[in-house]
């Protein structure tokens, strides 16, 4: 049952219709139309809305705002990359372009101001009007009077004028060192089990009852809850491996009460999915090919991980081929292996009697940076200067989980990291850039 979203000032088939919007999202939608107030009241300068990514935040404010026919300028701080763009983009959502004409070339915010005043004394606001800034954490990289401005801009336009920043991070690590004038603060909560059920049930499709879509988003959420609790995530996935799940009624050998054979059917699908959650290294087309092909592959290939059809970038690999040697080899091996003219050295001088268990065996170990960034130089074929890009990309595999990042946060002069792929994995990424690493490797000499 849709609760209803109640508030003077509003008409009543208005709100009933955005509330039918708003699955699950009723309570917030409350809270903010309470510190909205009525259409013609003056509204409190700024609200500040945070939560994590797709707890629908800017769902929220786009129903309430087309609903309720509030004007509004919606601003994404992604594209008005200047603060021009940014005075542009506003006065001309409620005035028109000749009102962002008037702006000079390089408008300071004292010109936009001025500008703002003169287009209220002409059209004065007759309910509040609202500005809406998503992503507004990039505010903080602007100029360091723009996010103090707007959060008291009715103070300074003298109009009736409320300015609403939605964010991913919490109001602590937004406000300006400087001090600012507070905003009102709105937390809006993930989602949790049920009420992610109750949305993507929604989206059932039409040529089966709403009992089946409703029993797969149940099994869905099953296996991805406790690694996604991104909406649209999981809606993709649910979009994704949908036919996957139909195709034994198609078949004729199941019916939609048989959820056991339907399970079995769909569970290696939604394994092979969980391993590719959030990296959309494909397009759902080549998903679904690649399935397909997959299904006509021979019986020592399906052992492959599916991680195995990544495509990382060219060094990105000989970096992670470079973590694998130096998690696997002993370090005193390295000048064997990467070191010309390092004479004669046979492998029974570095065996040890505690050395007789293969280092695949007892698991990859923990190496410093300095060491992975030797082997890498050593196994890459032309000359790489160190630069950021190659610091960003072992970043890269530590959030792609192909690495692990083992020292303290604190220890920022020697961080040490780990290899976490497999065997085939490591063989897999050696084949696409010609290199045998087989012949690098400890155990196998």
């Amino acid at each position: 049952m849709t609760a209803v979203l109640q508030q003077p000032g509003y008409d009543e088939e208005r709100l009933r219709q955005a509330a039918e919007q708003l699955p699950s999202r009723e309570v917030q939608a409350g809270m903010l139309l309470s510190l909205m107030g009525e259409p013609d009241q003056y509204s409190y300068p700024s609200i500040f809305i945070y939560g994590h990514q797709a707890s629908g935040k800017s769902y929220v404010m786009q129903v309430l705002l087309r609903e309720l026919e509030l004007p509004h300028a919606a601003v994404s701080c992604v594209e008005c990359v200047s603060a021009a763009l940014l005075f542009e983009h506003v006065l001309r959502s409620f005035f028109g372009d000749d009102a962002a004409s008037r702006l000079p070339r390089s408008p300071s915010l004292s010109d936009f101001v001025r500008v703002y005043r003169q287009q209220c004394s002409q059209s004065p606001a007759k309910q509040t009007r609202y500005i809406v800034m998503e992503k507004a954490e990039l505010l903080r990289d602007a100029d360091a009077n723009i996010l103090p401005a707007f959060l008291r801009l009715q103070e300074l336009v003298e109009d009736n004028i409320t300015v609403i920043l939605l964010s991913e991070i919490v109001w602590d690590k937004f406000r300006p060192n400087t001090g600012c004038f507070e905003p009102l603060l709105l937390h809006f909560p993930d989602y949790s089990k049920g009420e992610l059920h109750q949305i993507l049930s929604r989206d059932r499709h039409p040529s089966y009852s709403a009992e089946l879509y409703s029993s797969y988003i149940n099994i869905l959420l099953g296996v991805f809850y406790s690694v996604c609790r991104d909406l649209r995530e999981l809606r993709h996935l649910a979009a994704l491996n949908f036919s996957k799940f139909c195709e034994p009624l198609l078949e004729g050998r199941a019916k939609e009460t048989d959820t056991h054979k339907l399970w079995r059917n769909i569970e290696p699908h939604l394994k092979r999915a969980m391993q590719t959650v959030y990296l959309r290294e494909v397009s759902s087309l080549q998903w679904e090919q690649m399935q397909q092909m997959e299904e006509k592959e021979c019986g020592a290939l399906r052992g492959l991980s599916a991680h195995t059809h990544i495509e990382l970038p060219y060094y990105s690999k000989f970096l992670l081929i470079a973590a694998y040697l130096a998690s696997y080899n002993p370090a005193r091996t390295d000048k064997r292996f990467f070191v010309k003219h390092h004479g004669k050295i046979r492998k029974t001088n570095f065996l040890k009697k505690n050395e007789k268990t293969s280092n695949h065996l007892l698991g990859p170990k923990p190496f410093p940076l300095d060491r992975l960034l030797a082997i890498f130089y050593s196994v890459v074929d032309s000359r790489v200067a160190p630069s950021a890009s190659i610091f960003s990309q072992i970043s890269s595999l530590v959030t792609l989980q192909l690495l692990t990042k083992v020292s303290h946060d604190d220890q920022l002069d020697a961080p040490k990291y780990k290899c976490s792929v497999s065997m085939d994995f490591i063989c897999a990424i050696s084949r696409t850039v010609n290199f045998d690493i087989i012949k690098y490797l400890y155990d196998f000499l």
